[in-house]
């Protein structure tokens, strides 16, 4: 749920906190104090389009911060999420999230304390916070997301469904595609085809090895340079070890380090360290020794072989024309050489190949088209229940006798879509769903658009988020004067289902209505202070006498009456029975 939200420097706010609770929460005011704000102030928050009109001049940026308490089914998702973005979770569970937009129209957003993208905002916004408001009514009347709720509604099997099927209709569309091209640049894919196999067929006669170059290289070296090796080597061997033209005169380092040991050894019994020191000089001359064996091997090996070297000569002639042409070097070849067969296999024309493409497309098809099928079904059971759930909530909502239907239509073919056995297929399936309104008994079913008044598609949109909030959904509801253009009972019954709402729901609501305010749990106040030089508004609870007063303004415009006040403390009782039964 959102704890807090902090706006600074937004539309006639200049710097408040509103203090939210779970349940209801309900923003009222005067038309013209700055509702709206509240509301975009929340889209702004969680990733919304910013508009640097609504930036206040002074101090020339608008900031909007909240608090969101993860908890529920969504926690773990939405904290992971988090976490791998590199932003923290407070200990508490909770988050701090931030969106600043400047005059100049710059944004920035921050996530747990961490610059993040705005994008971020959006993500986590998607998953705990639904606003629904007269510009979000406009949205459901298009048929895309009326197919899209209906789907939400479904329930999580039929979305898996949904899943599937958009998995085999990529496959589908992807084989589709590939046939086509296979076969409309048949000419262009065999002259490519063409000269990588001669390219192939050139590293393959030369056959290059990883890492070949430089031990070529590293040989190469030895071979040209041998004699001097040798002459080092010996030289070495010479002066380590006894035997090799030693005298003495000149003794070798065997000779020297055992007079070294002796010496050392027959004072040992005065001294007993220098017989350690005598231990140490044993293990020297072995070590000593040892070289001196590994240089008399590496004598034996070195060969001047003129015949080799010329061989290794030839063999980088061969390596370096194959580098001229594919890559900077041997192991880059190889590289190119396997790109080039897997680019081959695609480039692949033959009559065996487009045959094998052609029986996979209408296997696809098939699984498609029968994928298809089953979407269909299921969302005309789902559309049944629908239209029943959303019925049963208009007669509540002071529309008895009108009834939402859900059409389930074969989907209409566009220019460039696919069909399947001549019926038109998307990524989403092959029915187009429309939400239409018997408005009463005998008229026509209209779509929503055409057969519901202002005040009638309110309540039929206040219907339908009710069913939809019934099958799961983010956790916070932001309801923006989704009871325009209502009164009287109907907006009772208005408060009285968002308040049912509330009891599984955060909900934050934006009324006129003193019938929908009644019942809330925590009632903030928007407040315009036009004592300065420039009107700004701010926000503050309103509790007990202070609350009645708010409710005999929005009824009469008159929060000083007795006679208003009585109704009002009237509509809270009522309220409060309907809430605690």
């Amino acid at each position: 749920m959102l704890e807090e939200l902090r706006i600074t420097g937004l539309g006639v706010i200049d710097d408040t906190t509103l203090k939210l609770t779970t349940g209801m929460n309900v923003i009222t005011g005067e038309t013209g104090a700055g509702k709206t704000m509240v509301v975009t102030g929340l889209g702004l928050l969680f990733g919304g389009r910013a508009d640097a009109g609504r930036v206040r001049a002074d101090p020339g940026r608008a900031v909007v911060e909240g608090r969101l308490r993860l908890s529920g089914a969504l926690a773990d998702a939405v904290q992971t999420r988090i976490t791998e973005a590199g932003a923290e979770v407070d200990d508490d569970g909770s988050v701090l999230l931030s969106r600043t937009v400047t005059i100049e129209g710059r944004s920035r957003a921050h996530v747990g304390g961490r610059s993040m993208p705005v994008a971020m905002l959006a993500e986590v916004g998607e998953q705990v916070l639904a606003v629904h408001g007269q510009s979000d009514q406009l949205r459901l009347l298009r048929p895309a997301e009326q197919r899209g709720a209906l789907d939400r509604f479904a329930g999580p099997e039929h979305e898996k469904l949904l899943e599937t099927y958009r998995e085999a209709f990529a496959r589908w569309r992807a084989v589709v595609d590939d046939l086509a091209d296979r076969r409309r640049n048949a000419r262009a894919r065999s002259q490519e085809a063409d000269l990588l196999k001669l390219g192939l067929d050139e590293i393959s006669r030369i056959d290059p090895q990883p890492g070949e170059e430089e031990e070529l290289r590293a040989e190469v070296q030895r071979l040209e340079h041998a004699e001097g090796l040798r002459v080092a080597a010996a030289t070495a061997a010479q002066a380590l070890a006894s035997g090799v033209e030693a005298t003495d005169d000149a003794p070798d380092a065997a000779q020297l380090l055992g007079l070294a040991r002796r010496t050392l050894e027959a004072q040992s019994s005065v001294d007993q360290s220098l017989s350690d020191l005598a231990a140490r000089i044993e293990e020297a001359a072995t070590l000593v020794g040892d070289v001196a064996s590994e240089l008399s091997a590496y004598l034996s090996s070195l060969d001047a072989d003129p015949a080799r070297l010329e061989q290794i000569y030839e063999r980088r002639a061969e390596l370096r024309a194959l580098t001229r042409k594919y890559a900077d070097d041997v192991d880059g070849v190889i590289a190119w050489a396997e790109n080039a067969r897997t680019r081959l296999a695609a480039l692949d024309t033959s009559d065996e190949l487009l045959e094998e493409l052609d029986k996979e497309r209408q296997r696809l098809a098939a699984q498609v088209g029968e994928l298809a099928g089953r979407l269909t079904t299921a969302r005309a059971e789902a559309a049944v229940r629908f239209s029943e759930a959303v019925s049963v909530e208009l007669a509540g909502l002071a529309m008895p006798h009108a009834r939402v239907e859900v059409a389930v239509v074969p989907r209409t073919a566009g220019k460039d879509d696919p069909t399947i056995d001549g019926l038109p297929v998307g990524p989403d399936g092959a029915d187009e769903v429309e939400l239409r309104l018997v408005a009463h008994p005998g008229a026509p079913s209209l779509p929503l658009q055409k057969g519901a008044s202002g005040g009638e598609l309110s309540r039929v949109m206040l219907a339908i988020e009710v069913v939809f909030a019934g099958a799961g959904g983010p956790p916070t509801l932001v309801f923006d004067e989704v009871d325009a253009g209502v009164g009287g009972q109907a907006a009772v019954e208005i408060g009285r289902r968002l308040a049912r709402l509330a009891r599984t729901h955060q909900v934050l609501v934006v009324t006129h209505l003193p019938q929908v305010a009644a019942f809330a749990d925590r009632h903030l106040v928007v407040a315009k202070d036009t004592g300065g030089a420039i009107t700004t508004s701010g926000v503050r609870i309103v509790e007990e006498t202070e609350r009645a007063r708010e409710l005999a303004r929005m009824l009469a415009g008159l929060p000083d009456s007795d006679l208003g006040i009585a109704h009002a403390e009237e509509l809270l009782a009522v309220a409060g029975r309907e809430k605690r039964g």
